[in-house]
């Protein structure tokens, strides 16, 4: 399991911050990472910083606005913890893996469950922040929930998602990378059961046989020191890096449904 003494630097007084802010509204009982920083992918400025905060009970209105209260400052005070999303589970309702819990997120207050993927990367090496590890508090996850997890996203929101009515969509880096990064991913897992990174997902799209430039260009932006020079700029290009991812990974998705 990953150890916070193996965090990169750049995010570990944002993360001992908040462990100590959100600890002293809400009775927190372990808070764990996943994602890019459990998985060791995590680029600063570009990944989120996925959270799960286990809490003692069931949060009130007015916890659950101290808590909100606790990111914006955060987010004031320091820009990189806008990329910090956090998910609040109450003790009671972990074994009601469907339930919706409170939740922060690209700037926003709401409720979602914790997902299978989450919970399989958390049981796999979650980066214990605070208190005891996620294993035997959080159900586990079969490979057959799994699957039909990854399975019901890619065919009621990604394949919608790549049709000609939302084709404007791809035109923004964030529909490319995400929609790219999530069906290679999504691939790999229904094949052989196993969770990659996302840098591990684009050596994937090349043996697939994805467009050449447009992983060249999510790898740049992911991983590339100087973006002024990304052909991204164009709009020229984003038109043809547009079509061609959303062609591509709604090829791939309609085969891997079948």
């Amino acid at each position: 399991m990953a150890s916070v003494h193996d965090l990169p630097a750049a995010v570990k007084p944002l993360l001992a911050r908040f462990t100590s802010d959100a600890g002293a509204r809400v009775p927190l009982v372990a808070l764990w990472a996943h994602g890019s920083l459990a998985l060791g992918d995590y680029q600063p400025g570009r990944s989120d910083l996925d959270l799960v905060a286990l809490v003692g009970t069931e949060l009130d209105d007015a916890q659950q606005a101290e808590l909100r209260a606790v990111h914006e400052r955060l987010i004031a005070d320091v820009p990189l913890a806008r990329s910090l999303h956090c998910t609040y589970v109450p003790r009671g309702d972990t074994p009601d893996t469907a339930r919706h819990h409170p939740t922060w997120a690209q700037g926003e207050w709401f409720e979602r469950p914790v997902s299978p993927v989450s919970r399989r990367e958390l049981a796999l090496g979650a980066v214990v922040l605070h208190g005891p590890p996620p294993v035997g508090l959080l159900p586990g996850v079969s490979d057959q929930e799994l699957a039909e997890f990854i399975r019901a996203e890619l065919e009621d929101y990604w394949l919608p998602v790549t049709g000609n009515a939302k084709a404007e969509l791809w035109l923004q880096d964030i529909w490319v990378d995400l929609g790219m990064l999530t069906f290679a991913r999504a691939s790999v897992t229904l094949r052989d059961g196993q969770l990659i990174t996302k840098g591990e997902a684009l050596e994937e799209l090349r043996s697939m046989g994805a467009p050449t430039a447009v992983v060249d260009d999510i790898r740049r932006r992911r991983y590339g020191t100087d973006l002024l020079k990304s052909p991204s700029t164009s709009a020229d290009f984003r038109a043809r890096r547009a079509e061609q991812a959303r062609k591509f990974v709604r090829a791939g998705i309609t085969t891997l449904l079948a």
